[in-house]
């Protein structure tokens, strides 16, 4: 059976979803229609828990994601055909809209099937990694797609404003996606070896978020010294409010602290070693871990310069980086370093389970990046776009004229301008 499996996860991707072009496309449209008529179902940590500890039942599981699935899929499908024309239309794109509709019409098959048949459940499993599989680098060629229209074609600000809200809202919802593939592999894939023996799936019911944070800095202390052969220390500070002297465990899934934390402490790192390459010593990065009631927060200071305020929003947006335009190799390689996805992304997955981070820096100082997350499982509930007509307003409604006044680029003359009065 595992061999089996093996041969099924690495076959090679169907050439259509379903049939002749003209049948098969009939089909889709029908399918998504139908899926998109739903809502995403938001999950709470505490759900993921409780399920995956007292009542893991594969069946029970299997019924959810096969209806959930689709529905997360046909959402964003519906908004992916709002983007515009000369977007929609670049090879990047269409590449991705076809690996979700083939996603998405491979899990329509499970509809009618039994539950409570063995096979079935396998073979949804093999389905559902091969979706996982398929996806992997749905980011970077996204991105790719983003390049090539920003590249082509003229980007005004209401375009850029659509392109943004999209793509926050495609990202989160590949990250709920892989959440719910992740969390029933690793429960019930007996092939899937991976998994923390201590972790509920991918869920840590204990995470230690200060080891996180050390691991997460080594990380990136390893990246920095291997450019730059030069790296800040760690300063930690660690508060618990709950309970003054005990280590800071909340229910999380480690694996997105890592990626925000490790994001962060690479953008720390890099602007501390160049803005003190001359000084004698570098100033450590210094980290607050504090636990409250509600919220568990990171603060993350370094002195690396700062970023003048204007610039600091820019640092979210999908459409701009401060480093250099990535070169794609081959179809199989599409590299993530210079799309500027960094910060974005990792804002996203605080968000994912209603955190958030932010960003506060002081010009000719340093950067303060704050990790907000939810303190309690039961409140820590996934964020999910869904597609209705309140999201169609963003994409088809322009941005309307300012009532603040715009500052002038050349200043007025005002001898010439009393002369005439």
């Amino acid at each position: 059976m595992k061999a089996a499996r093996i041969a099924l996860r690495s076959a090679a991707p169907l050439a259509s979803a379903g049939g002749s072009p003209s049948a098969g496309g009939g089909r889709v449209t029908r399918e998504v229609e139908h899926f998109a008529r739903y809502s995403p179902s938001p999950l709470s940590i505490k759900q993921f828990l409780d399920f995956g500890s007292t009542n893991a039942c594969e069946r029970t599981s299997f019924s959810f994601l096969r209806h959930e699935l689709p529905v997360r899929l046909a959402n964003i499908l519906k908004e992916i055909d709002l983007l515009p024309s000369p977007l929609l239309s670049t090879p990047s794109v269409q590449l991705v809209k076809s690996w979700y509709v083939q996603s998405l019409m491979e899990l329509v098959e499970f509809r009618e099937k039994k539950p409570d048949d063995q096979k079935v459940l396998s073979e949804f499993i093999d389905a559902i990694v091969k979706v996982r599989n398929r996806h992997h680098d749905v980011v970077p060629t996204m991105a790719q797609g983003v390049l090539e229209y920003r590249d082509s074609s003229r980007m005004d600000p209401f375009i850029n404003q659509n392109i943004q809200y999209f793509l926050d809202r495609f990202y989160m919802n590949r990250i709920s996606i892989r959440m719910l593939i992740n969390q029933h592999t690793l429960l019930f894939d007996n092939s899937d070896t991976v998994g923390n023996p201590q972790h509920i799936g991918c869920i840590d019911p204990c995470c230690d978020v200060v080891d996180l944070v050390h691991d997460a800095f080594q990380s990136a202390q390893m990246l920095c010294d291997q450019y730059y052969f030069a790296s800040p220390d760690l300063k930690l500070t660690q508060v618990n409010g709950k309970a003054d002297g005990q280590p800071i465990h909340i229910v999380y899934v480690p694996s997105h602290l890592f990626h925000m934390l490790f994001e962060l402490f690479k953008n720390a790192m890099r602007a501390t070693v160049e803005h003190q390459e001359n000084k004698p010593s570098l100033d450590p990065v210094e980290v607050t871990v504090v636990l409250g009631k509600e919220d568990l927060s990171i603060k993350i200071s370094d002195r690396g310069g700062g970023v003048p305020v204007k610039k600091t929003e820019n640092l979210f947006s999908y459409t701009y980086s401060t480093a250099p335009k990535p070169v794609m190799n081959s179809k199989n390689s599409t590299p993530l370093a210079g799309f500027g996805y960094g910060l974005p992304i990792s804002r996203l997955y605080a968000k994912y389970f209603h955190g958030d981070l932010h960003l506060c820096s002081i010009s000719g100082y340093g950067t303060d990046a704050i990790i907000y997350l939810k303190a309690l499982s039961t409140e820590s509930v996934e964020k999910l776009p869904v597609f209705n007509k309140s999201a169609c307003k963003h994409y088809q409604t322009a941005i309307e004229a300012d009532d603040w006044c715009a500052p002038s680029k050349e200043p007025k003359n005002l001898s010439r301008q009393s002369a005439t009065a």
